[in-house]
């Protein structure tokens, strides 16, 4: 199957969407401490939903990694935790931002650093810059780069515009620009190593391609072995941290019952203030029902999670050679859709003209950002086509008398 950039440019659209649909469940959460949630859809996520997913896909999924370069394995896993670190921290970035301007400044960096240094490193970026394909996917990279800047002027005049109890209804309790914005820059740039993990799995995805064309089935399913790597690599970092604050915080027992409390607020006030719950039920045991709740949101969110990259590897495949600008279709894609979901939840509610036209103006670049991309792609896939008929047309040709 060869390059498609408008079916990846539709993958890249879905990844969007599930990554950014992926806090909410946590919303539904109740009286579980952020390190227990945070956990149990780590295991979700990336554990088993990367693992079964592959072995669907792929067969022989274990006989693949044991095929694959050692080293490979060791650098995916490597680059894969410490984009592990930038998780941490992003969800604290969403904490002090909210929903949209968390996404808009942590993904903007990631999107900076993960597409472009690559291209860097390996001595491509030359060839890049010198072709016209390649100049249309890095003006795209920088329309993308653009509307994460308008959207950072949002947030800031934002700031200064919505009014405490507007905040609280929207579920933001901690808003801090200046603290959100540090913590936003260190986690846009770790999370940044997603994609060199990515990078580093490549000889990964060429042994399950040899498999799956070996065993009759698409390659489109190649990068599914790569993620399980990577992911381990990012679970191992989470585990340690949620494990610290477990034993730092005692809340272990949350696990089979014990209440916690939610410090990144992840369920709604409505119902919960003091006017509406009898304060002696806060010191209760969580109700079976609500415990089995919380795993089943904190699992849903975690599925929804994974699910980013399922989407992200099937985009990869379709974008051709210059498949490293797939990280930003992907980054740009959640950053649409944390916005819109920024909207829906009412983020921007007591904000001026002013304010809600600027993300307007950042959501329209957003989009225009990846049909950019989408169509340098399109020209480099036509131009590889066309070098591939000019050989079969000189060699037919060649070999008549």
């Amino acid at each position: 199957m060869g390059p498609n950039p408008l079916i990846g440019i539709l993958y890249h659209w879905m990844g969007g969407f599930a990554s950014a649909t992926n806090f909410i469940p946590f919303r539904g959460i109740k009286r579980w401490s952020w390190e227990i949630y945070w956990l149990v859809q780590g295991v979700a996520a990336w554990v088993v939903a990367p693992l079964v997913i592959a072995a669907i896909f792929v067969p022989h999924l274990f006989d693949v990694l044991r095929a694959s370069p050692p080293a490979s394995i060791r650098y995916a896993m490597l680059f894969g935790a410490m984009w592990g670190v930038g998780g941490l921290t992003f969800g604290l970035s969403v904490r002090y931002l909210g929903i949209a301007l968390g996404y808009s400044i942590s993904l903007g960096l990631c999107t900076a650093f993960g597409t472009l240094i690559p291209p860097v490193y390996s001595g491509q970026i030359s060839v890049i810059a010198h072709e016209r394909s390649g100049q249309v996917i890095l003006a795209g990279i920088a329309i993308c780069l653009l509307a994460v800047v308008v959207n950072g002027v949002a947030g800031w005049v934002k700031e200064r515009e919505v009014s405490p109890e507007e905040r609280l209804e929207s579920g933001e309790l901690d808003f801090s620009l200046v603290r959100g914005l540090s913590v936003a820059v260190f986690a846009g740039i770790m999370s940044a190593f997603f994609a060199f993990a990515l990078q580093a799995g490549a000889p990964i995805a060429a042994v399950a391609r040899q498999r799956l064309v070996a065993e009759g089935r698409m390659d489109l399913w190649q990068n599914l072995p790569v993620l399980v790597v990577v992911l381990w690599g990012g679970f191992a970092t989470n585990l340690v941290w949620s494990v610290i604050l477990i034993l730092r915080n005692r809340s272990f027992a949350q696990f089979a019952g014990q209440p916690g409390r939610n410090p990144m607020r992840a369920a709604q006030l409505t119902g919960y203030t003091l006017m509406n719950v009898d304060p002696r039920e806060l010191a209760q045991r969580i109700a079976p029902k609500v415990l089995l709740q919380n795993y089943g949101f904190a699992s849903l969110a975690g599925l929804i999670w994974y699910l980013q990259f399922f989407f992200y590897s099937l985009g990869q495949t379709k974008m051709g050679r210059y498949d490293f600008s797939s990280w930003t279709l992907h980054m740009a894609s959640i950053i649409i859709f944390a916005t819109l979901w920024g909207i829906f939840l009412k983020e921007w509610v007591g904000t001026s003209l002013r304010t809600k036209s600027l993300v307007a103006c950042g959501l329209a670049l957003l989009i225009g950002s990846t049909l950019v991309v989408g169509f340098g792609n399109y020209l480099k896939a036509v131009q590889d086509q066309t070098i591939v008929q000019a050989g079969c047309s000189g060699c037919r040709g060649a070999s008549q008398p």
